[in-house]
């Protein structure tokens, strides 16, 4: 069967500093795990080839596809507050962009072998992390939130040494761009301003061309960006999503999540939940996403000031107005996604009280996700969450603010749409990991992947997929994989 698709590579006509091109490197045993139809059918691929073993080959790294340029770019990086000047893709090849009737899509082998960016890695990927990827990245883009996808994954027949010898994976990832705040910081910290001031044109050109006609589209990129980032925290804050390694290079000027390393979803509520063991200090905690965000554009925006404004004074001005917006754009996305989580519509009081549940949520040591799935059952009587008189007083005020706001079914519809049924659990993708280890077989990853594709599915409520992990499945620590 003839590959249904053929690549450009739009990136790969751009200097030889934004990229190393590299060589395929085969591996031994390639075997497909699962394919996306909903995301072919977006890349205008035809399903039935992915499964198809020129596919397989081609998405294991065995073979070129017609028009790949395969290449690894190159980056930096604010890594937990410490500017390293020189990363890259050490572990993944950009085969080239789909274009569809709509969009261009770059089109990534993650786990396919060491590039020049590498650092005395082998650029291979255990198993578990691809599965981890696949499931939770699918996951998000059912919930709503701005992601990269996974297409393929496969594993590859051949082992990598990590803690201890584990199989192999590649995942092939789909993104908009894997264009990341490092990219920009790359060229700010060689003073190259040709290079970064050509990076920018293009993100312009193939991103946010509506831009190009402002009087000043670098000021304009950065409020785009400012606002992309600002509309997915708060997405992310909305559903107990904790990304784990927030650095700049994981930050990406489309404002999709990417790199699903120690992420995780909470279980039990806590405001200052970590689960990334590399995060020792917790830098990257639930509650401190917001600000980590805001400080990871203020870096962003200090590569970009000498195409802002020639003078450097008049473009630190420039930059710090546009930064200085950020608290309110986040502020206006989540109330507005936090009302909708308790049937309210956006307002200082909406706020309130969705603080005050967190609170409650805390102090009890409850479960995020179950607790406003229960909540939106809780029209009546209030919630059995416990004999404290707050949860009375809370539920009292609420659904006074209910009644003079919206009707009961006006509320009851924005919760369904803002409240998951469930989430991927944590020890629910370590039991799928768990089965692909020790058996080399999917069937709970394939049972898992279809539920939190189907987040708001009340039928799934009942299942083990929806439920709060036992005393001993309680994870504690993820880990990044590398």
């Amino acid at each position: 069967m003839s590959a249904p698709i053929s690549f450009d590579n739009s990136y790969s006509r751009l200097p030889d500093a934004f990229f190393s091109r590299q060589s395929l490197q085969p591996v031994s045993d390639p075997a497909l795990i699962q394919v996306n139809p909903d995301l072919a059918a977006t890349l205008e691929i035809d399903a039935d080839w992915l499964t198809s073993n020129t596919a397989i080959e081609a998405f294991s790294g065995n073979i070129a596809l017609p028009g790949s340029d395969p290449i690894a770019t190159v980056y930096a990086g604010f890594q937990f507050g410490n500017f390293n000047p020189q990363l890259g893709d050490g572990r993944a090849l950009l085969l080239g962009e789909v274009v569809t009737k709509t969009q261009r899509y770059d089109i990534q082998l993650k786990g396919s072998g060491a590039t020049a960016f590498s650092r005395g890695g082998d650029g291979r990927s255990p198993l578990g992390p691809v599965l981890r990827e696949y499931l939770v990245s699918e996951a998000m883009a059912a919930l709503g939130v701005p992601t990269t996808r996974s297409l393929v994954a496969i594993a590859t027949g051949d082992s990598v040494q990590r803690e201890g010898i584990e199989p192999g994976g590649i995942l092939t990832r789909v993104a908009q761009s894997h264009i990341r705040f490092g990219t920009f910081q790359y060229f700010s910290a060689r003073q190259d301003n040709q290079s970064l001031r050509q990076l920018a044109d293009y993100v312009i050109t193939r991103h946010f061309p509506q831009l190009s006609a402002q009087a000043n589209p670098y000021e304009g990129l950065l409020e785009t960006v400012i606002d992309n980032v600002a509309r997915l925290i708060s997405h992310w804050q909305c559903l107990g999503f904790i990304h784990g390694v927030m650095n700049t290079d994981n930050m990406l000027i489309t404002g999709e999540t990417v790199d699903y390393g120690p992420c995780a979803f909470m279980d039990r509520f806590k405001y200052d939940t970590v689960y990334s063991a590399i995060d020792q200090g917790a830098r990257y905690a639930f509650q401190n996403q917001p600000s980590i965000a805001h400080w990871n554009l203020m870096t962003f925006a200090q590569a970009l000031l000498p195409l802002i404004d020639d003078q450097p004074d008049q473009a630190i001005a420039i930059a710090k107005a546009r930064l200085d917006e950020f608290p309110d754009r986040f502020d206006t996305y989540w109330r507005a996604r936090s009302a909708a989580k308790l049937g309210l519509m956006p307002s200082k009081i909406s706020a309130q009280l969705y603080s005050e549940f967190l609170q409650l949520l805390e102090n009890h040591g409850l479960d995020f996700t179950l607790s406003f799935a229960a909540l939106r059952e809780a029209f009546s009587t209030p919630p059995t969450f416990g004999k404290d008189p707050a949860w009375q007083d809370w539920w009292t005020r609420w659904r006074e603010e209910i009644g003079a706001t919206s009707s009961l079914e006006q509320a009851q519809a924005r919760m369904t749409k803002a409240n998951p049924i469930l989430i991927p659990r944590n020890h629910q993708i370590e039991f799928a990991i768990a089965e692909a280890y020790e058996n080399g077989t999917y069937d709970r990853f394939s049972g898992l992947l279809a539920a939190v594709t189907d987040p708001f599915n009340p039928d799934l409520a009942k299942t083990a997929f929806a439920l709060a992990p036992k005393p001993d499945e309680i994870v504690r620590r993820t880990f990044c994989g590398t």
